[in-house]
Protein backbone atom coordinates (compact mmCIF):
# COMPACT_ATOMS: atom_id res chain seq x y z
CA UNK A 1 0.00 0.00 0.00
CA UNK A 2 1.30 3.36 -0.83
CA UNK A 3 2.86 5.52 2.50
CA UNK A 4 1.00 8.57 1.56
CA UNK A 5 -2.55 6.19 1.98
CA UNK A 6 -1.16 4.89 4.67
CA UNK A 7 -0.27 7.86 6.62
CA UNK A 8 -3.35 9.50 5.59
CA UNK A 9 -5.64 6.50 7.02
CA UNK A 10 -3.57 7.16 10.20
CA UNK A 11 -4.66 10.64 10.31
CA UNK A 12 -7.98 10.17 9.60
CA UNK A 13 -8.35 7.68 12.77
CA UNK A 14 -6.51 9.68 14.88
CA UNK A 15 -8.99 12.58 14.04
CA UNK A 16 -11.93 10.02 14.38
CA UNK A 17 -10.75 8.73 17.85
CA UNK A 18 -10.05 12.27 19.03
CA UNK A 19 -13.73 13.11 18.38
CA UNK A 20 -14.77 9.59 19.70
CA UNK A 21 -13.05 10.52 23.07
CA UNK A 22 -14.50 14.07 22.96
CA UNK A 23 -18.19 12.83 23.00
CA UNK A 24 -17.06 10.37 25.47
CA UNK A 25 -17.30 7.46 23.28
CA UNK A 26 -13.80 6.00 24.53
CA UNK A 27 -15.17 5.10 27.94
CA UNK A 28 -17.91 2.78 29.98
CA UNK A 29 -18.44 -1.09 29.31
CA UNK A 30 -21.20 -0.58 25.98
CA UNK A 31 -20.36 0.83 22.80
CA UNK A 32 -22.65 3.93 21.55
CA UNK A 33 -26.06 2.30 20.86
CA UNK A 34 -27.22 4.71 17.56
CA UNK A 35 -27.40 2.49 14.01
CA UNK A 36 -25.79 4.30 11.76
CA UNK A 37 -26.13 3.37 7.90
CA UNK A 38 -22.92 2.65 6.63
CA UNK A 39 -22.82 2.21 2.87
CA UNK A 40 -20.13 3.68 2.14
CA UNK A 41 -16.87 1.29 1.36
CA UNK A 42 -14.09 2.05 3.98
CA UNK A 43 -11.56 -0.60 3.44
CA UNK A 44 -9.45 1.46 2.16
CA UNK A 45 -9.19 2.70 5.97
CA UNK A 46 -8.21 -0.23 8.09
CA UNK A 47 -7.11 -3.76 7.70
CA UNK A 48 -9.88 -5.24 6.54
CA UNK A 49 -10.19 -5.43 3.35
CA UNK A 50 -8.78 -9.03 3.38
CA UNK A 51 -11.06 -10.23 6.18
CA UNK A 52 -13.31 -12.63 5.49
CA UNK A 53 -17.52 -11.02 5.64
CA UNK A 54 -19.87 -13.06 6.99
CA UNK A 55 -23.88 -11.95 7.02
CA UNK A 56 -25.60 -11.55 10.14
CA UNK A 57 -27.91 -14.22 9.18
CA UNK A 58 -24.91 -17.02 8.61
CA UNK A 59 -24.46 -16.45 12.16
CA UNK A 60 -25.78 -18.62 15.05
CA UNK A 61 -28.89 -16.85 16.03
CA UNK A 62 -27.76 -16.42 19.27
CA UNK A 63 -25.34 -14.17 17.84
CA UNK A 64 -28.35 -11.69 16.24
CA UNK A 65 -29.12 -11.53 20.09
CA UNK A 66 -26.15 -10.53 21.27
CA UNK A 67 -25.85 -7.21 18.72
CA UNK A 68 -29.16 -6.99 20.19
CA UNK A 69 -27.90 -6.03 23.28
CA UNK A 70 -25.15 -4.53 22.54
CA UNK A 71 -26.90 -2.03 20.30
CA UNK A 72 -29.70 -1.65 23.32
CA UNK A 73 -26.53 -1.68 25.96
CA UNK A 74 -27.90 -4.37 27.77
CA UNK A 75 -27.96 -6.42 29.71
CA UNK A 76 -25.43 -9.24 29.29
CA UNK A 77 -25.38 -12.53 30.04
CA UNK A 78 -21.78 -12.17 31.61
CA UNK A 79 -21.42 -8.57 33.26
CA UNK A 80 -18.16 -8.89 34.33
CA UNK A 81 -16.81 -9.94 31.25
CA UNK A 82 -19.84 -8.59 28.51
CA UNK A 83 -18.67 -5.20 27.37
CA UNK A 84 -14.60 -5.17 28.79
CA UNK A 85 -11.71 -3.96 26.53
CA UNK A 86 -10.87 -6.18 24.38
CA UNK A 87 -7.21 -5.42 23.50
CA UNK A 88 -6.18 -7.51 19.64
CA UNK A 89 -2.76 -8.04 21.15
CA UNK A 90 -2.52 -10.74 18.12
CA UNK A 91 -3.65 -7.85 15.84
CA UNK A 92 -6.18 -9.64 14.22
CA UNK A 93 -8.27 -6.79 13.75
CA UNK A 94 -7.36 -3.38 12.52
CA UNK A 95 -4.69 -1.65 14.90
CA UNK A 96 -6.24 0.77 17.00
CA UNK A 97 -6.21 2.35 19.94
CA UNK A 98 -6.57 1.28 23.27
CA UNK A 99 -10.44 1.02 24.32
CA UNK A 100 -11.36 1.20 20.36
CA UNK A 101 -12.78 -2.62 20.97
CA UNK A 102 -15.25 -4.22 23.08
CA UNK A 103 -15.74 -8.14 23.67
CA UNK A 104 -18.91 -9.84 24.52
CA UNK A 105 -19.87 -13.41 24.74
CA UNK A 106 -22.36 -15.11 22.45
CA UNK A 107 -23.56 -17.89 24.26
CA UNK A 108 -23.25 -21.67 23.61
CA UNK A 109 -26.12 -23.48 24.24
CA UNK A 110 -25.08 -26.84 26.42
CA UNK A 111 -21.75 -25.13 27.33
CA UNK A 112 -21.43 -24.97 31.28
CA UNK A 113 -18.56 -21.65 30.87
CA UNK A 114 -18.63 -18.94 28.27
CA UNK A 115 -17.33 -20.96 25.58
CA UNK A 116 -15.55 -19.53 22.85
CA UNK A 117 -17.63 -17.33 20.63
CA UNK A 118 -17.65 -13.62 21.09
CA UNK A 119 -18.55 -10.59 18.95
CA UNK A 120 -15.57 -7.93 19.01
CA UNK A 121 -17.41 -4.02 18.69
CA UNK A 122 -15.73 -1.33 17.30
CA UNK A 123 -15.91 2.31 18.51
CA UNK A 124 -17.24 2.60 14.53
CA UNK A 125 -20.41 0.23 14.93
CA UNK A 126 -18.44 -2.78 13.06
CA UNK A 127 -19.11 -5.90 14.19
CA UNK A 128 -16.54 -8.57 14.19
CA UNK A 129 -17.41 -13.01 14.99
CA UNK A 130 -15.10 -15.09 16.25
CA UNK A 131 -16.31 -18.79 16.99
CA UNK A 132 -13.07 -20.07 18.17
CA UNK A 133 -12.19 -17.91 20.91
CA UNK A 134 -9.74 -15.10 18.63
CA UNK A 135 -8.09 -17.74 16.52
CA UNK A 136 -9.84 -16.31 13.38
CA UNK A 137 -12.35 -13.20 12.56
CA UNK A 138 -15.17 -12.47 10.35
CA UNK A 139 -16.27 -8.79 9.66
CA UNK A 140 -20.53 -8.91 10.27
CA UNK A 141 -22.74 -7.79 7.88
CA UNK A 142 -25.67 -6.31 9.30
CA UNK A 143 -28.53 -5.44 7.12
CA UNK A 144 -29.36 -1.86 6.04
CA UNK A 145 -32.33 -0.57 7.92
CA UNK A 146 -34.84 1.08 6.06
CA UNK A 147 -35.92 4.53 7.79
Amino acid sequence: MNIAIVSASRAILAVGLSIGSYFGLMGGAAVPTARLDMTTDRSSFSSTAGMRTIPLTQLPPEAKTTINLIQRGGPFPYPQKDGTVFSNFEKRLPVAARGYYREYTVPTPGARNRGARRIIASQRREYYYTGDHYATFAKIQLPILKR
